[in-house]
Protein backbone atom coordinates (compact mmCIF):
# COMPACT_ATOMS: atom_id res chain seq x y z
CA UNK A 1 0.00 0.00 0.00
CA UNK A 2 1.32 3.44 -0.89
CA UNK A 3 1.70 6.20 1.70
CA UNK A 4 -1.22 8.24 0.33
CA UNK A 5 -3.63 5.31 0.58
CA UNK A 6 -2.34 4.33 4.02
CA UNK A 7 -2.78 7.83 5.41
CA UNK A 8 -6.22 8.25 3.83
CA UNK A 9 -7.92 6.00 6.39
CA UNK A 10 -9.16 8.05 9.41
CA UNK A 11 -7.81 5.74 12.15
CA UNK A 12 -4.37 5.67 10.55
CA UNK A 13 -4.39 9.47 10.18
CA UNK A 14 -5.17 9.73 13.91
CA UNK A 15 -2.33 7.31 14.70
CA UNK A 16 0.04 9.51 12.67
CA UNK A 17 -1.18 12.56 14.61
CA UNK A 18 -0.53 10.82 17.92
CA UNK A 19 2.93 9.68 16.86
CA UNK A 20 3.78 13.15 15.56
CA UNK A 21 3.62 14.40 19.15
CA UNK A 22 5.74 11.61 20.65
CA UNK A 23 6.86 8.00 20.07
CA UNK A 24 4.44 5.53 21.64
CA UNK A 25 3.77 1.83 22.20
CA UNK A 26 0.83 -0.04 20.69
CA UNK A 27 -0.85 -0.03 24.11
CA UNK A 28 -0.47 3.75 24.43
CA UNK A 29 -1.98 4.25 20.98
CA UNK A 30 -4.74 1.68 21.49
CA UNK A 31 -5.87 3.52 24.63
CA UNK A 32 -6.95 6.39 22.34
CA UNK A 33 -9.23 4.23 20.16
CA UNK A 34 -12.45 2.26 20.62
CA UNK A 35 -10.93 -0.67 18.69
CA UNK A 36 -8.81 -3.58 19.84
CA UNK A 37 -5.07 -3.46 20.36
CA UNK A 38 -4.82 -6.00 17.56
CA UNK A 39 -6.63 -3.65 15.16
CA UNK A 40 -4.24 -0.83 16.09
CA UNK A 41 -1.31 -3.21 15.49
CA UNK A 42 -2.65 -3.94 12.00
CA UNK A 43 -2.93 -0.22 11.27
CA UNK A 44 0.64 0.29 12.48
CA UNK A 45 1.84 -2.55 10.27
CA UNK A 46 0.24 -0.92 7.22
CA UNK A 47 1.74 2.45 8.13
CA UNK A 48 5.16 0.84 8.53
CA UNK A 49 4.83 -1.00 5.20
CA UNK A 50 3.97 2.36 3.60
CA UNK A 51 7.12 3.89 5.10
CA UNK A 52 5.27 6.33 7.37
CA UNK A 53 6.27 4.88 10.76
CA UNK A 54 9.17 2.92 12.17
CA UNK A 55 9.31 0.56 15.13
CA UNK A 56 12.15 0.01 17.57
CA UNK A 57 12.14 -2.99 19.88
CA UNK A 58 12.86 -1.98 23.47
CA UNK A 59 12.69 -4.95 25.78
CA UNK A 60 9.38 -6.68 25.12
CA UNK A 61 7.76 -3.63 23.58
CA UNK A 62 7.96 -1.86 20.27
CA UNK A 63 8.16 1.89 20.25
CA UNK A 64 6.57 3.41 17.16
CA UNK A 65 7.49 6.79 15.75
CA UNK A 66 6.80 8.78 12.62
CA UNK A 67 9.36 8.31 9.87
CA UNK A 68 10.26 11.87 8.77
CA UNK A 69 11.40 10.72 5.32
CA UNK A 70 8.12 8.88 4.80
CA UNK A 71 6.15 11.98 5.76
CA UNK A 72 8.22 14.10 3.36
CA UNK A 73 7.38 11.65 0.58
CA UNK A 74 3.68 11.79 1.52
CA UNK A 75 3.77 15.59 1.52
CA UNK A 76 5.36 15.58 -1.94
CA UNK A 77 2.62 13.24 -3.17
CA UNK A 78 -0.08 15.50 -1.72
CA UNK A 79 1.57 18.55 -3.29
CA UNK A 80 1.48 16.85 -6.70
CA UNK A 81 -2.20 16.00 -6.19
CA UNK A 82 -3.29 19.40 -4.85
CA UNK A 83 -3.84 21.65 -7.83
CA UNK A 84 -5.08 25.19 -8.29
CA UNK A 85 -8.43 23.70 -9.33
CA UNK A 86 -8.81 22.14 -5.88
CA UNK A 87 -8.07 25.52 -4.27
CA UNK A 88 -10.85 27.04 -6.39
CA UNK A 89 -13.22 24.24 -5.42
CA UNK A 90 -12.52 24.85 -1.72
CA UNK A 91 -13.06 28.59 -2.18
CA UNK A 92 -16.35 27.92 -3.97
CA UNK A 93 -17.50 25.58 -1.20
CA UNK A 94 -16.71 28.20 1.47
CA UNK A 95 -18.56 30.85 -0.53
CA UNK A 96 -21.63 28.63 -0.96
CA UNK A 97 -21.67 27.79 2.75
CA UNK A 98 -21.46 31.49 3.71
CA UNK A 99 -24.42 32.38 1.49
CA UNK A 100 -26.75 29.78 2.98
Amino acid sequence: MDAFSAAAEPNRRRILQLLASAPQTVSDIAAEFPVTRSAVSQHLLLLADAGLVTAEKVGRQRIYRVDPEGLRSLQAEIDRFWTDELDLLVADAHHLRSTQ
